[in-house]
């Protein structure tokens, strides 16, 4: 169980969002205000990435000349001096100045004129001509998208998962190798004197391919709860198949169950609990809806000690039952077990089957996970990794470490679900995929959609899908985008499935054992999902290279200038995936020690390359500062076809003459 803060507005006085009616199509039964195809989503993130020139109440166009118009420069007359006009959509020729005040056009290569007019691909033209692009057949990645972070795809995957290697689809295996190099040195004793985790196993895919599939530290370790190592001739080493207690991924799979019976018309998400759970709407949860425990909306409380405080399963089911709200149904977020174990019991009533039978008949044997599911054979338990030492229980390997899933029989809607890399790798791509793996479909596409777009856009921070989290990067690091979707585990596992590019981490461990005390594992989650986002490629905007920072502070910055005209244009190419902390900002000097602000450029989510297009008082230099803020970072940002001239001509051309940039904690890359 996790109990992240709450995030609380005042109580709604209607519905969270008007609905169609309950037997209409589940596409279009969703809420207007949420965009529910996958091509509405990406051109939605097209406005990820922010221009906020100094002192603006809101952020600029990408792509706006600011100010004196797109693209003119021109000297003020003495007697009148120029004043910002309006920004302008680059490429918009209604507002371009007289032919003789203009930089002259034959200064420029035929591809400088295109770079200026049009940053984007084919498809994001069609973004900015209607809003929308129209939904793409499901099919294989094309080769240009292969190992790139800086084209987001559209539509779903058609993948069955394989291995190959990273060079097959386009990775740079360094920063993968370095991030599990850091999940193996986490196994070893660190500054606390002990490993972060006994052991774990780690599984990276992109485009359908298993690039890295490794193993490190042990599968048991210690032979009682304070630690004591045990001799080496009685440890089990962790290897790529061990099977791993997922703990709160489960929600994931009763998830899955849940919208499956939506999808049969056996139950309605709108509807309230109370209609298929009618000793549920007691204690002021009537109201509650299905919708509500899947994105953690029903003020529910995250816990209760079940296992402790009721004598049996019939007891203790009850006291969810009867269980009042902490706060009014979906006035606020708050994580909560008692959700998903509501669940549980709501979809073996209306379908007459237990969870465990829902999961194996509706999921693991249609996508062929042999080694999933819910109380693990006796015969597997050489591949199970331990898990706790408990007061109760002794070791725990083999049987669901959650003491209250455990004493509900070790079946329940939270937790209990075991799995190896693998097979969770193949439910992550069949969740790619539209929700299906090979010939065998288990969620129609519409479904897969509602699981990961936001319906909790009144809880910022909380974004969630039907079952999905999304867009937390304190785990899914710079894969993080508001279409990143996944989950984590108490016992230190963890799903990242980036449909942006096709790819899926998984990082399992076993860091409960011996105990739950040895801190968190979060350094290693985003390790391994920061891995992957760093192999994927940043293609420089013009020529072989770009320019991106290293570190806090650093500049980029042109030599001095030949100031001729009163203004000057600034033009320059930019990939900004960042934190919400993190910015580069674009300065002015006339003596290289003061410096003003020209644009703030910040960003996350949309991975597309911008032109930045600005017209500003002359200035003798001009530098890229980057800011870095106090979270978890992102893929980073980069600068490239930096341009300056003005009136008479072009000043600097970076992309002709790199030696006019000089660079202070920024270096050259070529991805």
């Amino acid at each position: 169980m996790r109990t992240p803060p709450a995030t609380t507005r005042p109580p709604a006085t209607a519905p969270l969002a008007s609905r169609a009616p309950a037997t209409a199509r589940f596409a279009t039964r969703l809420p207007a205000t949420r965009v529910l195809t996958t091509a509405l989503l990406v051109a939605a993130l097209v406005a990820g990435t922010t221009l906020a020139p100094p002192g603006a109440a809101s952020a600029a166009t990408p792509g706006a000349a600011r100010p004196g118009g797109a693209g003119t420069l021109t000297d003020p007359a003495p007697t009148a001096p120029a004043g910002p006009a309006a920004p302008h959509e680059r490429g918009d020729s209604s507002a371009q100045a007289p032919p003789e005040e203009q930089v002259p056009l034959d200064e420029r290569t035929a591809t400088d004129q295109q770079d200026t007019v049009d940053e984007r691909t084919p498809s994001d033209a069609r973004d900015a001509t209607d809003g929308h692009t129209p939904p793409e057949a499901p099919g294989a990645a094309d080769r240009d998208e292969r190992g790139r972070f800086d084209v987001p795809r559209r539509g779903w995957s058609n993948d069955v998962l394989r291995t190959g290697t990273p060079g097959s689809v386009g990775l740079d295996p360094g920063p993968v190798d370095a991030a599990l190099e850091q999940v193996r040195r986490h196994t070893e004793p660190g500054e606390t004197g002990h490993p972060l985790y006994a052991g774990a196993v780690a599984l990276l895919a992109h485009d359908g391919v298993i690039t890295h599939h490794t193993a490190a530290g042990w599968a048991v370790r210690y032979a009682d709860a304070a630690g004591t190592e045990l001799p080496g001739d009685r440890r089990v080493a962790m290897t790529p198949d061990t099977i791993f207690d997922l703990a709160s991924i489960s929600k994931l799979f009763t998830s899955i169950v849940v919208m499956r019976e939506q999808e049969r018309g056996r139950l309605d998400l709108d509807a309230r609990v109370a209609r298929y759970l009618p000793e549920f709407g007691v204690n002021g949860k009537a109201a509650i809806t299905v919708e509500q425990l899947l994105t953690h909306t029903s003020g529910l409380e995250p816990w209760l000690p079940l296992w402790s405080d009721h004598p049996d399963v019939p007891a203790r089911i009850k006291a969810v039952m009867d269980v009042a709200p902490k706060t009014s149904p979906g006035t606020a977020y708050a994580y909560s077990d008692l959700n998903l174990i509501t669940l549980g019991v709501l979809v073996e009533r209306i379908t007459g089957k237990p969870l465990d039978v829902l999961v194996r008949e509706g999921i693991t044997e249609p996508l062929g996970l042999t080694d999933t599911g819910y109380r693990p054979p006796r015969s597997k338990l050489d591949r199970i990794a331990a898990t706790e030492f408990q007061a109760a229980r002794g070791l725990v390997r083999g049987e669901v470490h959650d003491e209250n899933a455990w004493s509900l029989g070790g079946v329940a809607g939270h937790a209990g679900v075991f799995s190896t890399a693998r097979d969770l790798a193949t439910l992550g791509q069949a969740i790619l995929n539209g929700g299906a793996h090979g010939h065998r479909r288990v969620l129609r596409p519409e479904t897969v959609e509602a699981m990961l777009t936001d319906f909790n856009q009144d809880f910022p921070g909380n974004a969630h899908g039907l079952g999905f989290e999304l867009d937390q990067r304190w785990y899914m690091g710079a894969l993080s985008s508001p279409r990143t979707a996944g989950h984590t585990g108490f016992t230190g596992t963890a799903l990242v499935l980036d449909p942006l590019s096709g790819s899926i981490a998984v990082l399992l461990t076993n860091r409960v054992h011996p105990n739950r005390d040895r801190g968190s594992i979060n350094p290693a989650r985003r390790a391994v999902a920061n891995g992957l986002a760093h192999a994927l490629g940043v293609r420089p905007r013009r020529g072989p290279t770009a320019w991106t920072p290293t570190a806090d502070g650093g500049t980029l910055t042109t030599g001095h200038l030949r100031g001729r005209s009163a203004r000057q244009r600034l033009e320059f190419s930019v990939f900004a995936d960042l934190d919400a902390g993190d910015r580069v900002v674009v300065q002015a000097s006339d003596d290289g020690v003061a410096w003003r602000d020209v644009e703030t450029v910040t960003g996350h989510g949309d991975r597309r390359w911008r032109r930045v297009d600005l017209v500003t008082a002359s200035a003798a230099r001009y530098r890229w500062l980057f800011v870095r803020g106090d979270g978890y970072g992102g893929r980073g940002a980069y600068v490239d076809a930096v341009r300056v001239s003005d009136a008479r001509g072009v000043l600097v051309d970076a992309e002709h003459d790199p030696s006019a940039l000089h660079a202070n904690g920024w270096r050259s890359a070529t991805r």
